[in-house]
């Protein structure tokens, strides 16, 4: 037996990887894949992100200008036409009094492909109001999207499930329902796969994602679009002080919150519950983005090769937004939170508008949005819209 033949495979492949990335060539090397999914050569990928069209390392230095060529960098990433001519034709029905709104559901059309049911909920008085794009979050649930944060007036099959969900995360409250008994609009819609949309099996996800890259589109791409969309279609609304409309959300739908103040100026401020992070950080051995499946709803396939996730975020500067962050969170490593939280920082304070960032981390917490949480954000969308 050869001296070579006592080597183990995984020394073997991890030679034969050295020697590809420096450009050589190993004869019958083995794919290796190391860690769960990621491949032996992870860290080399990592190396080679540098975010180059982030705002301070772009070549660009007048922001507007950099602004509008990263916004623009996103969209090409989207895979997804801009829907700006199709008609929303909105329909209203199904109306219910609340406690001190009025509740109506609304179809509408967010892109050419499909109509989307969604719900409104409209306060007392006279308006017009602060309005408020309330957006789900994911969390492997599907037979209820919107219900997760209003509550489901017109079906009891679902305000069953949805209200241990709103136990679990949200202290026992339907957000949609606390924002507009203080005085907001609100709309919530189903993503794709939620609810009137759905529902989804978990483990279909992956193969709806790549069903959508065949057919030349992006399943990311298409929430990105369609909630870019519901921005306009809320402003647009005579009920709404269009100068006054913010997106929310917990999770995915903090996700969706800062990604449609990038790409809509009709959001005026947006707050994220848990969800941001710096990519490199995240992307570590164990993290849930590893396992696919979910992760494709928040993927624009190569946008990496230009943006970090807070340069995306960062779009929307100088425009108020919050982020917070459960400090025992499992899904977003600290280390990935607080370079997600400097990078934002550093560019707000360029623009001479520190304040309006808010960032903080709640040590105690987990992927929740407590009580506490919810009445910090009431309070500052109160102050900033």
């Amino acid at each position: 037996m050869g001296a070579h033949e006592h080597l183990g495979r995984r020394r073997f492949v991890v030679g034969a990887g050295t020697a590809l990335l420096g450009g050589g060539a190993v004869s019958g090397a083995e794919a290796a894949v190391v860690d769960g999914p990621l491949p032996e050569f992870h860290p080399a990928l990592k190396d080679a992100l540098t975010f180059p069209l982030a705002w301070g390392r772009s070549p660009v230095r007048d922001f507007r200008a950099w602004r509008r060529a990263a916004r623009a960098t996103v969209e090409e990433h989207l895979l997804v036409e801009r829907q700006d001519s199709t008609p929303y034709a909105p329909e209203f029905g199904d109306r219910s009094p609340g406690d001190g709104f009025t509740r109506e559901s609304v179809t509408v059309s967010l892109t050419r492909y499909e109509r989307v049911r969604g719900v409104l909920l409209t306060p007392h008085g006279r308006g017009p109001f602060p309005a408020v794009l309330l957006l789900h979050d994911h969390g492997a649930r599907f037979d209820i999207g919107k219900e997760k944060l209003v509550r489901p007036w017109y079906d009891e099959t679902r305000l069953a499930s949805a209200r241990p969900w709103a136990d679990k995360y949200f202290s026992g409250r339907f957000v949609g329902d606390e924002l507009a008994r203080r005085g907001y609009v609100v709309l919530c819609l189903d993503a794709l796969g939620w609810g009137d949309r759905g529902p989804l099996a978990y483990e279909q996800q992956q193969a709806l994602a790549s069903n959508f890259y065949n057919l030349g589109s992006s399943l990311a791409g298409l929430m990105a679009r369609e909630d870019q969309r519901a921005a306009a279609f809320l402003a647009g609304l005579d009920r709404v002080d269009a100068r006054r409309v913010a997106a929310v959300g917990f999770s995915m739908g903090a996700y969706r919150a800062w990604q449609t103040a990038a790409l809509s100026d009709h959001i005026a401020a947006a707050a994220s519950v848990c969800w941001m992070t710096g990519l490199k950080e995240m992307m570590v051995p164990g993290n849930n983005t590893l396992r696919g499946q979910s992760a494709y709803y928040m993927l624009h396939p190569g946008l990496a090769r230009h943006l970090d996730i807070p340069d995306v975020a960062s779009i929307a500067a100088p425009r108020p937004m919050l982020f917070f962050h459960g400090g025992l969170d499992p899904l977003f490593p600290a280390e990935g939170v607080r370079v997600a939280y400097d990078k934002l920082r550093a560019v707000w304070r360029a623009r001479n508008a520190e304040e309006r960032i808010r960032v903080k981390t709640w040590p105690e917490l987990g992927h929740v949005f407590t009580d506490q949480m919810q009445d910090e954000v009431f309070s500052w969308l109160d102050d900033v819209l």
